[in-house]
């Protein structure tokens, strides 16, 4: 077998070494994180239903904080989260809106990601010389010695960073000493409150969007190993600001995302893929760029399409900076199955396989998942025509041109969504569902035995549903239950 970290050190992913250890990590200098909160003033910005927001607001809380949480959802749509906060007496809340007092006189402020640009309440308490936070990068702040893993990029950094924890956690107790623990842009957790866990020896995973990364460059600071998995259009609603130049919006994209490595160091990695490593200048860390093509053919890997050797070669660069043993790193790939809502087969009905790929929120991802099933070989023949396409939803301004030439590659039909986005560019009137349920057994009923039924929206999720997650949860609660 050809050795796939071997190819990294002779070479063929750059000229940069791989079986060399990261640079030496600062002493601990959180001894006592509850001091440090405690009687702190801290408005928290932006509450939210996923749970990265209430698992902060628990920590602090927990510590002592004097805590004031204001979001714009009234109290009745965060009703979830509210009801997991009752307890704490220390928590002051402001919804449906948002104060300008709130923003002054306080220790801190620790918003959400998406929370805009320019945001008057967050320019209120920059006047005020209030220190702005968030929630991935305070953790590394407070933790400098921990080695963290970063990855970004507009598709694949879950799998990516979902790939690696596995890897990681195959190579527990041989090299790699510590716990593994996930954080960043992953459903359900927050960073900051693994400052109660964190050990000597302990690696934390990052899947960080752009919106995180703007508090690593606020902090100035980086992951120790960034990934850098790709570029593509997205977010333009958040980034054009009001405007109508995409230029200058994808910019200030690229300037977000490149805070994952910006303030690197010399001993620091950044492992990136082919074409986003055109566009990375010189830089002071030491530079990788993983290619698809050196995943050795012969490995059985389960996730489907060529993006997915782009996201697992990332991951393998990443373990080769580790020193982790050929071995472990081949059987954690092969052994990985994706993540949740990308690309997931939920299961097969009547010979159809069904696959859940609600994160897919750009028209990039859908095209993505259109090539990696359409294309699949079965009995030596290209599959294509043959998939049952649901897509559709709220605009985020982007380009959905291409995506549109490539449907009709692919799909015999497709079903959408209602939404602001749909409403632009559907062409197919009769088949527009204001009704998720609907929506879905129509779509089951046009597949037959041997076709392939895929969600993979290319929108936002806003309007029908709280958020993608919400989206993905309901569809593999109608998929399940498909009689």
């Amino acid at each position: 077998m050809a050795e796939l970290v071997d190819a990294y050190a002779s070479g063929a992913y750059g000229s940069n070494p791989m079986r060399v250890q990261v640079s030496p990590r600062p002493q601990n200098k959180m001894k006592n994180y509850q001091e440090y909160f405690k009687g702190k003033k801290i408005t928290m910005l932006g509450l939210g239903l996923l749970g990265r927001g209430l698992n902060d607001a628990k920590f602090l809380a927990d510590c002592g904080a004097d805590l004031t949480i204001t979001d714009l959802k009234t109290e009745d749509q965060l009703k979830s989260s509210l009801n997991k906060l009752k307890k704490y007496k220390n928590i002051k809340y402001v919804l449906g809106g948002h104060q300008v007092e709130d923003f002054q006189n306080k220790d801190f402020i620790l918003k959400s990601a998406g929370v805009p640009i320019h945001s008057v309440y967050i320019e209120e308490a920059v006047k005020n010389n209030i220190p702005v936070k968030m929630d991935a990068s305070w953790f590394k702040e407070l933790s400098p010695e921990t080695l963290v893993i970063g990855v970004t990029g507009t598709r694949g950094k879950s799998t990516v960073t979902h790939l690696i924890y596995q890897i990681l956690k195959a190579a527990k107790g041989k090299e790699i000493k510590g716990q593994i623990y996930l954080g960043g842009n992953v459903k359900g957790l927050a960073t900051l409150p693994l400052l109660k866990k964190i050990k000597k020896d302990d690696v934390v995973v990052m899947e960080l969007d752009s919106w995180q990364l703007q508090g690593f460059g606020d902090a100035k600071i980086c992951p120790n190993i960034s990934v850098f998995t790709n570029l593509m259009p997205d977010h333009l609603n958040y980034y054009l600001k009001g405007s109508k130049d995409e230029k200058e919006a994808e910019k200030r994209y690229f300037t977000d995302k490149a805070q994952i490595y910006f303030n690197q160091r010399a001993g620091d990695y950044l492992i990136c893929g082919e074409k986003i490593a055109e566009r990375i200048g010189k830089i002071k860390s030491q530079k990788i760029i993983a290619k698809k093509n050196a995943v050795p053919k012969n490995w059985k890997i389960k996730i489907p399409g060529d993006h997915n050797l782009e996201n697992i070669s990332c991951a393998v660069a990443v373990a080769g900076v580790l020193n982790i043993d050929d071995k472990i790193i081949k059987k954690a790939v092969e052994n990985f199955t994706g993540v949740e809502g990308r690309l997931e087969l939920v299961r097969e009905y009547r010979g159809i396989k069904i696959y859940n790929d609600t994160n897919a929120t750009t028209p990039d991802a859908t095209i993505m998942a259109l090539r990696a099933l359409g294309q699949t070989h079965q009995g030596g023949t290209l599959m294509k025509k043959r998939i049952v396409l649901i897509l559709g939803g709220a605009d985020k301004s982007l380009d959905m041109s291409g995506l549109m030439k490539e449907i009709p590659k692919y799909c015999k039909n497709t079903v959408w969504l209602a939404g602001s986005g749909t409403d632009k560019i559907c062409f197919k009137k009769d088949y527009i569902f204001d009704n998720f349920k609907k929506a879905v057994e129509k779509a089951v009923g046009l597949c037959k035995g041997g076709d392939t039924l895929l969600f993979s929206p290319a929108f936002a999720s806003f309007g029908m549903f709280k958020n993608e997650y919400d989206r993905g949860d309901r569809f593999m609660k109608l998929i399940k239950n498909l009689k």
